[in-house]
């Protein structure tokens, strides 16, 4: 029996955000960083489980950063909670979607969706 295809939707701003290690002095070399150990953790999860990390703002350039086919990275044209919303939405072929936030209000707005949340905490647990 295959596992079900799960999903899990970084707001990536938000994690970055969960500590304080120097970050704002460099927003997209934080955004890489945390790229680098989403590689590396997308190796060590099951092949039915896809990441897609949203960037926004001044973290955006990060995007050039080379990432294997089950990370995908969404560049947010305008706010970053529209775009994390829309990609759950969008999501409709899994069963399983997880967004890693500690931001209230999008919270609420992905459980609408039917995905479950997580704080920047629990995937700081899984990168180490």
């Amino acid at each position: 029996m295959t596992e079900p295809r799960q999903l899990i939707v970084v707001d990536a701003a938000n994690v970055i955000g969960s500590r304080a290690d120097g970050w704002w002095k460099d927003r997209a070399g934080a955004a890489r960083r945390l790229l680098t150990e989403l590689t590396d953790l997308i190796t060590r999860l099951p092949d039915t489980t896809d990441i897609t990390v949203v960037l926004e703002g001044a973290a955006k350039p990060a995007a050039d950063t080379p990432t294997p086919p089950r990370l995908r990275v969404l560049l947010a044209e305008g706010s970053g909670d529209d775009t994390i919303v829309a990609a759950v939405a969008d999501a409709t072929t899994y069963p399983e979607i997880t967004v890693v936030t500690a931001d209230r209000e999008l919270r609420t707005r992905v459980t609408t969706h039917g995905a479950t949340t997580v704080g920047p905490s629990w995937l700081r647990n899984q990168l180490s």
